[in-house]
């Protein structure tokens, strides 16, 4: 969701309709929710556009506007080349490559009223378990990272650390470890494609541990 504050309306028009000006594009992807599930399903966008931001990690909360734990998974778009551009942007044409097929978050938002999309914001969001429980083995796989690699325990344990309570900091880089030997493994052993390890398992622990206060260099 765009804050209304990062766009520049010249002489102080009110925006009523979109003005195809993009903005909204690049200020990330939508999240999933279960009625986006048959996009998915169908291979319209496929698993490599999607990265996951695991339970208790923080993210940026666009009603409340500041950084929180989540509360539960997202599920939501990649953007292009590492940036906040959603990656069906098409920047020179100034238009969405799914237009058709967008997801439900980008029919409702309009960003002169952002009234429709708050009332389903954090409800009925897509989850890993929504698109991956039939799948044989993956989904006890992923499921058992989250276990291990839990975000509500790593507080915990970063809660205790100290510099003298060296077997803590030993505890948490196994964790590291186990998360960055898992997807080497799924994809070297399982063939899969490394595209997909973010919507998998999350972000590397290696990139989202540093948020937590936690140095492991």
């Amino acid at each position: 969701m765009t804050d209304l504050k990062s766009i520049n309306i010249k002489q102080n028009v009110r925006i009523t309709e979109c003005i195809l000006c993009g903005t909204c594009c690049k200020k990330g992807g939508p999240s999933f929710h279960l009625a986006d599930k048959h996009l998915i399903d169908k291979g319209v966008i496929l698993s490599k556009y999607l990265f996951t931001i695991r339970k208790g990690e923080l993210a940026y909360d666009n009603v409340r506007q500041e950084l929180l734990p989540l509360s539960s998974e997202l599920i939501k778009l990649k953007g292009k080349n590492d940036s906040s551009t959603c990656i069906f942007f098409n920047e020179g044409e100034k238009k969405c490559e799914i237009y058709k097929n967008r997801p439900v978050e980008c029919k409702a938002l309009k960003c002169w009223d952002t009234r429709e999309i708050e009332k389903f914001y954090s409800k009925n969001r897509l989850t890993r378990k929504d698109l991956l429980f039939d799948v044989e083995g993956l989904w006890e796989l992923v499921n058992d990272h989250q276990s291990r690699c839990s975000y509500e325990k790593i507080k915990k344990m970063l809660q205790k650390q100290d510099d003298s309570n060296n077997d803590i900091q030993k505890e948490i880089l196994e964790i590291i470890r186990y998360d960055t030997q898992i997807r080497h493994l799924v994809v070297e052993k399982g063939g899969m494609d490394s595209e997909i390890l973010d919507f998998l398992f999350g972000r590397p622990l290696t990139l989202t541990i540093k948020s937590f206060g936690f140095n492991h260099s």
